[in-house]
């Protein structure tokens, strides 16, 4: 499986994390399908299914991370 970049991984989880607040505040439809699309890609990016396994396994991609560590979970 080719690996994503961890600064495309860091690019991605910031832009899930705003777009999820946006939506929380907003609800719009647009916000929604960008959310969808960058959570999509967040899987194929991490060989992952689901958003939260998708966000646990690039959080633990980037530098400095610690593999029992994932306490900076988003509640989604």
């Amino acid at each position: 499986m080719l690996m994503a970049h961890p600064a495309v991984l860091q690019n991605l989880i910031e832009q899930f994390e705003t777009l999820y607040i946006l939506h929380a505040e907003n609800s719009s439809e647009e916000v929604r399908r960008r959310m969808d699309d960058v959570a999509y890609t967040l899987c194929v990016s991490t060989g992952t299914r689901d958003i939260d396994t998708a966000l646990i396994a690039a959080r633990h991609r980037l530098p400095g991370a610690h593999t029992e560590d994932d306490s900076s979970l988003l509640a989604t």
